[in-house]
């Protein structure tokens, strides 16, 4: 009888320690978080295409595992350097030129949701079309192509296309060309032209150069 009363016990001792012990799923603890990329810089003039997605990793324990909590991260950046659209997904501010910082809090899973994990990343925009960037003004190539009868000169630069069809210009720099078609010709400009007016097309030089293409169709 003794034996089976102490067996019982036992079983009862047993259960009320397993019962006691914490839960795994409940006491689930942040420890660190890692945003990837560490680092990134927006090299082109504004408006751009490129944005870059920044994506938070956790690591916790009880149990160990890691997760992506990008969208469930509360993200944080400096004052114009970039705008957010989705969580992680950054645009460089336009006519910005700079570095900053970008941060992921998430809560930590313990002791109340005061208790946060943060991660840091930098962002850097250097737009080379603004003057107090670093690549501004470096020296880049414009070019003119032509196609049917006509000509196109520049303000600056040189350009006298056909003949002299490529010169050295300033990142930046605002250069306007001018069409002279023959009689009973319109020209028709690319799009690397700013902004253009009948046969005047004004070009503001991005960071790789620019490519201009002048076309000299019949009139209508």
């Amino acid at each position: 009888m003794k034996r089976y009363i102490g067996l019982a016990m036992g079983a009862v001792i047993a259960l009320g320690a397993a019962l006691s012990l914490p839960s795994c799923g409940h006491d689930q603890k942040l420890v660190s978080i890692t945003i990837t990329p560490s680092t990134f810089a927006f090299l082109e003039p504004y408006p751009t295409t490129v944005k870059e997605q920044y994506t938070a990793t956790a690591t916790y324990i009880h149990p160990p595992t890691t997760k992506d909590v990008t969208s469930q991260a509360t993200w944080k950046i400096d004052d114009g350097v970039v705008t957010m659209s989705t969580p992680g997904l950054f645009t460089p501010a336009q006519d910005y030129c700079g570095g900053g910082n970008i941060s992921a809090s998430v809560p930590e899973g313990t002791g109340g949701s005061s208790n946060v994990v943060i991660a840091y990343a930098t962002v850097t925009v250097d737009d080379p079309t603004v003057v107090n960037c670093p690549g501004y003004g470096s020296a880049v190539t414009l070019s003119v192509q032509v196609s049917g009868p006509g000509t196109v000169t520049s303000t600056t630069g040189g350009i006298n296309c056909p003949g002299q069809c490529i010169a050295t210009v300033s990142v930046g720099a605002s250069v306007g060309l001018t069409a002279a078609p023959n009689s009973g010709y319109m020209v028709n400009w690319s799009s690397a032209c700013t902004s253009e007016n009948g046969n005047d097309c004004s070009v503001t030089i991005p960071a790789g150069g620019a490519n201009v293409l002048a076309s000299f169709v019949v009139s209508q």
